[in-house]
Formats: C-alpha cells, sequence, structure tokens
C-alpha cells in the first residue's frame, strides 16, 4: 500500500514542478522576498522586521495559492487526459490514488515554502551584517550543488530539489544567525504555513473529488477566506447582525478550520508571550492540522470512491 501511495504522490510532485503556473508562482515569491529589500530600506531602523515580516506573510500567501492550483487541477488534469483510467485498472484502491496525489501536493508545497524560506533568510544575514560576499558564495556553492547533482542523476532530476531545498533552508538558518529572533520568526512561520497549506490542500481534494476545477478553486478560496475569519465570525455583535446571523457565524467557526491559527501575533513567534514556547504552539498546530487533514481526505475518499468517470 505504501509503496503505491509513495509512487503516486512522486508522480504528482513530478507534475506539478514541471507546470508552468507553478513556476510563475515561484518567481513571483522570489520577487516578493527582494522587493522586502525596497520596503526595508523605507523603514526607520526596523529592515530586519520588514524582511521577516514581509518575508513570512509571502510564505503563507504563496504556500496557500499553490495549495488551490494544484488540488484544483491535478485530479483534474488526469480526467482530462484519460490517465486515470490504466492506473485504476491496477491493484490500487481509489482512496490510495487520492491520498497519493495529496501527498504530492504536499510535497510540492514543501519544496516551495523551503526554497523561499532560505531566500528570506539569506536576505536576513546581509541586513544583520553578515557579508554579502559570503552569503554569496554559500548561495553559489548550493547552486553548484544542486548543477552537480541534476548532471548526475539523470533519470531522477526532478526530485533532486526535494533534499537540496531542504538543506538550502538549514543553510539558510545557520547563516542567519546574527539575527536570531527573526531567524526564529521565520522559520516558525514557514512551518505554519505548510501546516496551514495542507490543510487548505484537503478542501481542494475534497472538492476536486466530484466538483470542477473552477468551483474547486471558488470553494476552497471561499473555505479559506471564512478560516482566516474564524475569530471574528465567533464573535459577531448580535445588535448589529442579529441573532440569526450570530448563530450562523458561530457555527461556521466551529465546523470549519480555524486558519487564523497559523498566523499567530508576531509577540507569540518571538516567543516574547508567557506561557506560550513557540515550538510548543507550532507543534499543537501541527497536530490541528494533521487532524483536519486526515477527516478532510476521509471524506473525499467517500466521495471519490462513489463517482461516476463516464
Amino acid at each position: 500500500m505504501l509503496a503505491r501511495v509513495l509512487a503516486i504522490a512522486l508522480n504528482t510532485y513530478r507534475e506539478a514542478v514541471r507546470a508552468r503556473l507553478l513556476l510563475g508562482v515561484f518567481a513571483l515569491g522570489l520577487a516578493t522576498c527582494a522587493y522586502s529589500i525596497v520596503v526595508a530600506s523605507l523603514s526607520l531602523h526596523n529592515e530586519l522586521r520588514v524582511i521577516a515580516d514581509l518575508g513570512s506573510a509571502s510564505l503563507s500567501l504563496y504556500a496557500v495559492l499553490v495549495a488551490i492550483v494544484l488540488g484544483s487541477t491535478s485530479l483534474y488534469r488526469e480526467l482530462e487526459y484519460k490517465t486515470i483510467f490504466p492506473i485504476l485498472s491496477r491493484p490500487i484502491r481509489r482512496w490510495e490514488y487520492l491520498v497519493g496525489k495529496y501527498l504530492g501536493t504536499l510535497l510540492t508545497i514543501g519544496v516551495f515554502v523551503a526554497i523561499e524560506t532560505a531566500a528570506v533568510l539569506a536576505l536576513l544575514a546581509i541586513e544583520a551584517g553578515e557579508s554579502p560576499w559570503k552569503v554569496g558564495t554559500i548561495v553559489a556553492a548550493m547552486l553548484g550543488v544542486l548543477g552537480g547533482a541534476l548532471l548526475r542523476a539523470r533519470h531522477t532530476r526532478v526530485f533532486v530539489a526535494i533534499p537540496w531545498a531542504l538543506a538550502l533552508a538549514v543553510t539558510g538558518w545557520l547563516t542567519a544567525g546574527l539575527a536570531a529572533e527573526e531567524r526564529q520568526l521565520v522559520a516558525a512561520s514557514a512551518v505554519l504555513a505548510i501546516c496551514e497549506g495542507g490543510i487548505v490542500a484537503a478542501v481542494a481534494t475534497l472538492f476536486a473529488s466530484f466538483s470542477s476545477p473552477f468551483l474547486t478553486a471558488t470553494f476552497t478560496g471561499m473555505v479559506f477566506v471564512i478560516g482566516r475569519s474564524a475569530d471574528t465570525l465567533a464573535h459577531l455583535p448580535k445588535k448589529l447582525f442579529g441573532p440569526a446571523v450570530g448563530a450562523m457565524g458561530r457555527a461556521l467557526s466551529r465546523i470549519l478550520p480555524n486558519l487564523h491559527v497559523y498566523v499567530p501575533a508576531r509577540a507569540l513567534l518571538l516567543g516574547q508571550v508567557a506561557d506560550h514556547p513557540v515550538w510548543r504552539y507550532v507543534g499543537a498546530a501541527a497536530v490541528h492540522a494533521t487532524f483536519y487533514a486526515v477527516a478532510l481526505l476521509g471524506l473525499a475518499a467517500l466521495a471519490f470512491r462513489k463517482r461516476d468517470f463516464s
């Protein structure tokens, strides 16, 4: 079973990294990181904070965007080109196929976030006083390692970026040692962005199991907006909106995942909130994301099991 799910996940990842739209989103994310330097130069002795905040916000935004795009189009592309039929004709269950597609999407999000995180950390290192030549040499060396690995791995080039992205993020963490607090904020935000992207991808997988790409993207976007507004919906003033709307808001905030958990206050990510250690909070958020992802995938498997492909 694991081998079948892993094969589907890696194939989904292979298709995702070759998509032009995803490459465009990736380039836009790097451009946003570079633009943070321009914004930071306009601030008054808050350059590190601006780079860290803008970088963390871009991680969350683009991770969700990747989750919506891949979750909405990946399964539909298999149906459109009818490549799903020879796959399901083999000894593989539908739910295994669906879980594999989801894990492939999550793997793509992880690689995307890791590279973006490394870019933000490199900018933090330079702004904190690290020598630009040193940072540039490290980046060039990592790119050289990537190039060498791509030349040697002729048949598995597309998978080289997986361990390389993780190594690049770790290298960025070590390089940004002079900005310890902001480094912690970016790293915690990156993990939370992956968790949030995992929930959004699970929502998209659920809708994609029985709907079209346009409706899947629309419904997933609506769930994302509601999830980010869960705290507000839970406390709508009755005098302004009435008891019926207030009750509906509270119901939605309890049923749908509270995505506001994954964009906590800056003080919490810096470890400045008493009795709330940042990594304990991140761990609890990861458990929360895992629960919702499993529940949503279970519903998606039930819907996909009854879907008629004719």
